[in-house]
């Protein structure tokens, strides 16, 4: 598959905001992590399976179930973190993809590099929070 963007490209403040190169590279890097998810729930599916079998030692099968459980809400947070890219791909599609969508601004190039699913700005994601531990102002 073609880039849009030449290799070692990474995007800037100094360049327009969610122009097709940037446009593109952030879609890559979604569907990169996706992807990464995917093989990893695959892997963890495989592992679950091969490691059904009783154990004959309950400290061991105590142990195993212990991991599984860890395992399998990692993976939940992983299925929701997937169905968070889902909706950023689907920003990218309709043009909407790093603006807030509370003000409508720019959330910035710096914080999509640091969380491409970020859905609002700074300060409107600032606001959020505040309102979320009751010290609104």
């Amino acid at each position: 598959m073609e880039k849009l963007y030449p290799e070692g490209y990474i995007p800037t403040e100094d360049e327009e905001f969610m122009n097709p190169q940037m446009v593109a590279y952030f879609k890559d890097m979604l569907l990169d992590w996706r992807h990464q998810l995917e093989q990893e729930s695959t892997a963890t599916v495989k592992d679950l399976q091969e490691n059904s079998s009783i154990q004959s030692d309950l400290n061991d099968q105590a142990s195993l179930e212990y991991e599984q459980t860890v395992e399998l809400r990692t993976r939940d947070r992983e299925r929701k973190l997937i169905t968070k890219i889902d909706e950023a791909l689907e920003r990218i599609e309709d043009d909407e993809f790093g603006f807030c969508e509370e003000t409508g601004d720019p959330i910035g190039v710096k914080r999509l590099l640091a969380r491409p699913i970020a859905t609002l700005c700074i300060e409107a994601k600032r606001r959020q929070e505040k309102q979320e531990t009751g010290y609104a102002g």
